[in-house]
């Protein structure tokens, strides 16, 4: 009677190492398909960024620890459609320059620049696009759809002064309060064409920016 129960329980542990084993064998390794998941996901990200954004018009400014994603060709676009229309009959004073150019822009520190950006961009939103007068419709929205691509890079480079990333020193103010005295000693109306019609020399800028 003690042999057949040690026999009965030999079995029943050989039984239960088996199905251990089965279901060791059976059950799926998760570890490769996370790690192809992974690398599928790193390649997509990377071919997105070189490939994707580009052919979209997309482009990512770099202003020291702030990156932007933007859409620059359809502001250039909307820029070169509006200068064909006006600005050559308007700009009467094509000798003095606001913006100078975007060599002297770029000679400006990489920590400088998110802060240098944002005072450009507010200028451009509070003293030359809102001020802009014209009876042209069609300048008019084009000017305006202008404007909200600025505002809305503005909100964007808002999150680096929130996350303290934005940090503004005294060469990004003084080249700033450099280009407003160009544009202070123009009169008014004057003043608001140059500096649209100068947007090619920004625009030139931040696509160089790397």
């Amino acid at each position: 009677m003690g042999a057949l129960t040690s026999v009965v329980t030999t079995l029943s542990k050989k039984q239960k190492s088996g199905l251990q084993n089965s279901s060791s064998k059976s059950m799926p390794d998760p570890c490769p398909k996370m790690k192809g998941c992974f690398f599928s996901l790193c390649l997509f990200s990377t071919v997105f960024l070189l490939f994707v954004l580009p052919s979209l018009g997309l482009k990512r400014l770099h202003l020291g620890s702030c990156v932007l994603s933007m859409n620059f060709q359809e502001i250039r676009n909307e820029f070169l459609e509006l200068k064909a229309m006006w600005y050559q009959a308007e700009d009467e004073n094509l000798d003095n320059r606001i913006l100078k150019n975007s060599e002297a822009l770029q000679d400006i520190k990489p920590t400088e620049r998110c802060c240098f950006f944002h005072h450009l961009l507010r200028f451009y939103l509070d003293r030359v696009f809102k001020n802009y007068q014209t009876s042209n419709h069609h300048i008019r929205r084009k000017v305006s759809s202008i404007a909200n691509s600025f505002l809305g890079i503005k909100k964007e480079l808002r999150l680096c002064h929130d996350h303290l990333i934005c940090h503004c020193g005294e060469e990004a103010k003084e080249k700033y309060a450099h280009i407003l005295s160009h544009f202070e000693k123009l009169d008014g109306q004057k003043a608001v064409v140059k500096a649209l019609g100068e947007l090619d020399i920004l625009l030139r800028w931040m696509e160089r920016t790397k």
